[in-house]
């Protein structure tokens, strides 16, 4: 028997009445091996013939559903074939056609190559979109019916319609399917969407409510496809977030003059990360304010941390609401927020009584200043507040006493008018200027306008207005005696000023950015080479301090032989650079007994009777001299600082003089507090009645530091949450101890943990200290602890539940923050560190042609080796090929690495044949990266997840979910889809 084509087989087989098993015998016998049937187009063959009259055919159908059952035909082929078919008119037709999708639409799969999965993605697709058109078409026929009065025709073949699609859309596996076939036919997608637009048209006016029903629940499976991974649930039952609490804190604390921005993705990241409700969100960032107003030292940290409170936050806040669809619902979360916060009387009276003032009233008057609170709210809230507030408190008030909150209110536009005014030109007007520099100097003027100045980002601005205004009175040409002592009180003030900036916010603040060819103000050049700060050791035989030996001469002289400062043609600058050299030439003559010690003080007198800025500069070179001496050699430099320090009782000082004095003193202060304690020296400095430095020294002495840093951690984690305090003793510890040292221990530390709570709450806390230098400490935990762990098989039990569980959270984590805030800069906290060499990433990981490693290799492999899909088990060369790689990521990026690094010892761990916690600690660790992500996963820490690790993991029965695949896979890719699609259709 000779067969031309498939036509004709199937038309014999029909005339002959062949039985579905002698069908599939003799079709085997008459086309020889080779060819597929799906190349053969059997499936859409079959249909074409059972399709031909009104009703189907049911022996050709019958060779179908045996070619379907027998896996003859592929479901992507079918499901084609069956799309194709639009006559909806044959009612008999598209019920069968419907049948034959109810046979397999709820367990497609597919374990050929990934362009045959791809294909099943795309023809599951075409399918939804004929579904839809059917049900459209039968809706339609019976709206017309019911509204001619006929009986309802087609509401039987409607409701199968929507039985199929709701068979098929309630398999999330399906579901996945069709979200990786939107990303390559997208104009399918529209056609879909379009479709959906005109049913849910049509059914509206249905009036069989369960069939109207139906598919409404269809439609919201078919809407929840784009964006089926960005669902989470949050986390109802907790009410405390100590992660929130403690960043916040730690901005508030060290960090005031930090860009929003940076913050605001932060807060969001850990957001995301555990899940918070917004109105519990802004509840923890509100809490964690007042703690910070009520435990913060009088003085500076108390003006900073109200500037951070009701100037920063509220700013924070409105960037905020940018992340939140819908504007009104977040105005209701900030609402909630306040409510919540409400019930925390004891938290607010406390806060009350530190601030003299209802604190909560003014916070609520920012934030409906801000738009983040409705009027009817905000009235609401203030009454709620004054019924519930102490009203001992009230009573208590002192009306003498301005409380911080509204003098930082009022402080923020002055700082803008005081901008406006050192704009304008100096030399018109310097006495008006130095009427507005006298009066920002008097009481806490000063730090109130700093503080607001360093909450609102103006800082920066404000000390280049300085600097500029220093710069311009180094030089005084035919003056007289009234202009030359304006300029040196301008020159005074702006001197100090900026010294106490840079002091108090960090020295970041007062440097320019470095342009080629501008000359660098006199300020900067000093303060960079001559003045002390944390952690600078100064020479004090550099050449910075030797300057024109003349120069030094004249200085000398005039300092010993005038009754008084000249001020006359004074170059301030060159006398501030000159007085270091002369001050050892005094000190020379000193010990040499040249000088007796009441010429001493006459010179001492001269030096601070004027302007204070020599002064400063005069102890700056001491404290640099006084640590190169031996302990005998001391006493005179010593001594020469105390006489510096003490203020000068005369008739005949400038204008400001006591209030310069203060400023000055403060800034000795902190010069000289690394010196003394080295020395076990006292200087008794002129008191305020504030200390001035509170965070400093906090290490109780001849203690080992690790014994410091595991006491801290444990206090730390029975309270719940970290003080202020303790963050500054955590930032010296990693300071002193360095990254590596401070992470590996903190991390024993949580690996000792047994109680599931416990574990949880010392990430939450864990996370936040290490925000102390996050990037720091992610290189350290990444490319250092955990491959240690994870290949030291000594070291596994310690990865057991629920300690493992709890690293793998803190490592992802970690590895999301630092990934996603890499691109941006550093924040001033975390520059200043001065930082020990802990690895060299470069060599550790080399990428030059000459000296390649074996994960430079790797990653260098072929991309377009297609054994990468069809051998997922083949751990050649080509097996590292990631996401990263096609997406050209620059490997000499010390995290790029060590991600990329890290992802190939879990690639390797999925699969080597040894099992235990490793293997669980990895799971674990994707199990928090699934949970960890946003919708769309480019840029995310797991495109350096080589591609085959996707099919190693779904062999773990936790990790073999749709869901979860979507997830791992860069699905931006063609390649990435290509391997979700082959994992997906192979469950």
């Amino acid at each position: 028997m000779k067969v031309v084509n498939l036509r004709q087989a199937i038309l014999q087989a029909w005339k002959e009445r062949w039985s579905d098993y002698q069908w599939a015998i003799n079709m085997k016998k008459f086309f020889p091996r080779g060819a597929t049937w799906d190349i053969l187009n059997l499936a859409e063959a079959l249909l074409e013939q059972a399709m031909i009259g009104p009703s189907p055919n049911p022996l050709i159908l019958s060779y179908l559903k045996y070619a379907i059952s027998s896996q003859m035909v592929s479901y992507s082929s079918v499901l084609t074939a069956i799309s194709k078919f639009d006559d909806f008119s044959r009612d008999l037709c598209v019920q069968a056609l419907l049948d034959i999708m109810d046979m397999f639409c709820d367990r497609l799969s597919c374990h050929g190559k990934a362009e045959e999965c791809i294909g099943l993605c795309r023809a599951l697709l075409s399918a939804l979109h004929w579904l839809l058109r059917c049900t459209a078409a039968f809706a339609e026929r019976l709206q017309e019916g019911l509204e001619a009065g006929t009986p309802a025709p087609g509401e039987k073949q409607l409701a199968l319609c929507l039985q199929c699609l709701e068979k098929t859309l309630s398999s999330t596996k399906n579901r996945a399917l069709l979200h990786i076939a939107k990303l390559e036919e997208a104009s399918s997608w529209t056609a879909i969407e379009h479709c959906l637009l005109k049913l849910g048209e049509i059914l509206a006016n249905l009036s069989n409510p369960q069939l109207r029903s139906q598919a409404e629940q269809c439609g919201t499976l078919i809407r929840s496809i784009p964006t089926m991974l960005s669902v989470h649930s949050e986390q109802l039952h907790k009410t405390g977030f100590p992660t929130v609490h403690a960043l916040i804190l730690l901005e508030g604390t060290m960090n005031l003059t930090g860009e929003m921005q940076p913050l605001v993705e932060q807060l969001m990241m850990v957001k995301r990360m555990q899940h918070i409700p917004t109105p519990l969100f802004v509840l923890e960032i509100w809490k964690a304010c007042f703690v910070g107003l009520i435990e913060s030292p009088e003085g500076t940290q108390e003006l900073k941390w109200t500037a951070f409170t009701y100037l920063k936050i509220p700013q924070v806040l409105v960037k905020l609401k940018k992340y939140f669809h819908g504007e009104k619902d977040f105005t209701e979360d900030v609402n909630s927020a306040f409510e919540f916060l409400l019930k925390l009387t004891p938290l607010l009276d406390k806060a009350d009584q530190r601030c003299n003032c209802d604190c909560t009233n003014f916070l609520l008057q920012e934030c409906n200043k801000q738009g983040l609170l409705s009027e009817v709210n905000f009235a609401i809230l203030v009454g709620k507040r004054t019924a519930d507030r102490d009203p001992q408190l009230k009573s208590s008030e002192n009306a003498n006493i301005q409380p911080n909150p509204g003098l930082i209110l009022r402080a923020e536009p002055t700082v803008t008018n005081i901008l406006k005014t050192m704009d304008a030109d100096h030399s018109k007007s310097p006495e008006g200027l130095l009427g507005v520099l006298g009066h920002m100097l008097s009481g806490k003027s000063l730090d109130l306008l700093l503080a607001a100045a360093a909450a609102t980002g103006k800082l920066k601005s404000f000390a280049r207005k300085f600097i500029n205004l220093n710069e311009f009175t180094t030089h005084g040409s035919g003056e007289s005696t009234k202009t030359a002592s304006v300029r040196a009180l301008l020159f005074d003030i702006s001197f100090l000023m900026l010294c106490h900036v840079a002091q108090t916010y960090g020295s970041e603040v007062i440097l320019s950015e470095a342009s080629s060819g501008e000359e660098v103000p006199f300020f900067e050049t000093w303060m960079q080479t001559c003045m002390p700060e944390e952690g600078k050791i100064l020479n004090p035989d550099h050449p910075c301090f030797r300057p024109d030996s003349t120069k030094v001469e004249s200085l000398v002289a005039l300092l010993n032989n005038s009754s008084e400062m000249k001020l006359v043609q004074m170059k301030w600058h060159e006398a501030c650079l000159s007085i270091s050299a002369a001050i050892l030439e005094i000190l020379n003559a000193w010990e040499n007994g040249v000088l007796a010690f009441e010429s001493i003080q006459k010179i001492t007198d001269n030096i601070k009777g004027k302007v204070c800025s020599l002064a400063v500069c005069a102890v700056a070179w001491l404290v640099a001299h006084v640590r190169m001496l031996g302990l005998d050699e001391r006493e005179k430099s010593l001594q020469m600082i105390r006489q510096l320090a003490g203020p000068l009782y005369s008739e005949n000082t400038l204008q400001f003089y006591n209030e310069r004095v203060v400023i000055m003193n403060s800034i000795l202060e902190h010069m000289c507090a690394d010196v003394l304690q080295q020395t076990a020296t006292q200087i008794k400095f002129p008191s305020t009645g504030v200390d001035t430095m509170p965070y400093w020294n906090l290490l109780p002495p001849k203690r080992p530091i690790k014994e410091v840093l595991t006491d801290i951690f444990a206090k730390v984690l029975e309270r719940g949450w970290v003080d202020s305090r303790s963050i500054h003793i955590l930032d010296t510890l990693l300071h002193m101890g360095g990254v590596y040292w401070f992470c590996n221990n903190l991390i024993k530390e949580l690996l000792k943990e047994t109680r599931k709570e416990h574990t949880l709450r010392a990430v939450q806390l864990l996370y936040s200290i290490f925000c102390l230098d996050m990037q720091q400490v992610t290189l350290v935990l990444l490319g250092h602890i955990l491959p240690g762990l994870l290949t030291d098989s000594s070291k596994w039990h310690s990865l057991m539940d629920p300690p493992g569980t709890a690293l793998a959270k803190l490592a992802v984590w970690c590895a999301l923050s630092s990934y996603s805030s890499y691109k941006g800069q550093a924040s001033s906290r975390q520059k200043k560190r001065h930082r020990e060499d802990i690895e060299d990433y470069i060599s550790l990981f080399p990428v030059e042609d000459m000296q390649p490693s074996k994960l430079m290799r790797l990653l260098s492999s072929n991309e377009d080796d297609a054994n990468i899909l069809s051998s997922p088990t083949d751990r050649s060369m080509n097996s590292s090929l990631s996401a990263s790689q096609l997406h050209t990521v620059n490997m000499r990026d010390p995290l790029n690495r060590v991600l990329a690094n890290l992802f190939l010892l879990i690639s390797s761990i999925l699969g080597s044949r040894t099992a235990g916690p490793h293997t669980q600690f990895v799971q674990w660790f994707m199990e928090e990266c699934v949970d960890c992500l946003e919708q769309d996963s480019r840029g995310s820490i797991l495109q350096f997840m080589p591609f085959t690790t996707v099919s190693e993991l779904v062999k773990v029965s936790a990790m073999s979910s749709p869901k979860v695949v979507l997830a791992i896979t860069d699905l931006s890719l063609p390649l990435g889809r290509q391997v979700a699609a082959k994992a997906i259709a192979a469950l």
